[in-house]
């Protein structure tokens, strides 16, 4: 496995989370046509690293990008976005492409996006070597965004988080979890987390939704996610964690009462949506305790942040609603 990125916790820190001291990492004019850079998905590839990239243009059009990098911070983008083939349909419509995450599962890589296909839905696709890209059935209708899969079958069925929501600016979502034997066909869809009450956890008291490819633990499914609560100044993004069950993921053992980090650096609060931090990747190194995750600030705008593995495991237990 490569190295994956990391900045020891600074002096005088006592977070359970810590930004890179170097943040952004991309800059929302990172490619010659983008207007900005943010909430990209990242995976260990060959002897580096390749990731999906949101990248809206000048036109403000949406769509995902492929690039590479030796250490996962310093990272070129493909100017051109990524051209999809039939994968196990030949209906690849897309109006837009948003919000992207990767997986490896089997022998191949599995892309999630949201997909514009009269309204926002999950579209799903894979990848060999992230230059020929295909592209399947979108797993569900609209409207739904957050498309998230496991990284190996659950009771033998692929597994994938989403959050069904409405054509815009959703003010409510909840965390679902449906099943696939084949990566075709979606089902058994259940219930996994709501929003909290405003009195017992505010940040996250308006929508929930997942975050990067959820990470096994000793203690259960490791799922970062974004919580939102709406104030006099619009939606405020931030990130929480959760452990599921291992064999029923709808179950939730454990989840933050406080959030693990929010919006507080002028790239996080200040952009073309300000006040927003949205986690779609995570790199984790279970030897070393090590755990690296890239979220888009204030959606412009690609960032890091370090935590230790277990630290974040047992905060979360320490610190459950």
């Amino acid at each position: 496995m490569s190295t994956i990125p990391w900045q020891d916790r600074p002096e005088n820190n006592n977070n359970v989370m810590w930004r890179y001291s170097n943040n952004p990492i991309i800059e929302r004019y990172a490619i010659p046509s983008s207007n900005s850079v943010f909430n990209s998905a990242v995976v260990p590839f060959e002897d580096g690293f390749a990731g999906v990239f949101r990248c809206d243009n000048k036109a403000v059009q949406m769509n995902i990008f492929a690039g590479f990098s030796k250490n996962g911070i310093d990272w070129d983008i493909n100017h051109e976005p990524i051209v999809m083939q039939s994968g196990n349909t030949e209906m690849i419509e897309s109006a837009y492409k948003y919000d992207p995450r990767v997986v490896f599962i089997e022998d191949r890589y599995w892309i999630t996006w949201c997909n514009g296909y009269n309204g926002p839905t999950i579209g799903i696709g894979y990848t060999f070597d992230f230059k020929e890209f295909f592209q399947c059935e979108n797993a569900f209708l609209p409207f739904n965004r957050n498309g998230v899969l496991f990284p190996q079958k659950i009771n033998g069925k692929y597994a994938m988080l989403s959050r069904p929501s409405d054509n815009g600016h959703t003010p409510f979502g909840d965390i679902w979890i449906s099943y696939s034997p084949d990566m075709k066909y979606w089902g058994e869809h259940r219930l996994v987390m709501k929003p909290s009450p405003f009195e017992q956890s505010a940040w996250q008291c308006t929508k929930v939704g997942a975050g990067p490819i959820p990470i096994l633990t000793n203690e259960g499914w490791l799922m970062l996610y974004h919580g939102v609560i709406n104030t006099c100044n619009g939606f405020r993004y931030a990130m929480g964690a959760a452990l599921l069950e291992v064999d029923a993921p709808e179950n939730v053992k454990y989840r933050t009462q406080p959030y693990l980090l929010g919006p507080a650096e002028i790239y996080e609060q200040v952009g073309d949506v300000p006040n927003v931090v949205f986690p779609c990747a995570a790199l984790h190194d279970t030897e070393e305790d090590k755990l690296a995750v890239y979220y888009g600030a204030a959606d412009t705008v690609v960032a890091m942040a370090f935590g230790k593995l277990s630290e974040v495991v047992q905060f979360t237990k320490d610190n459950s609603l």
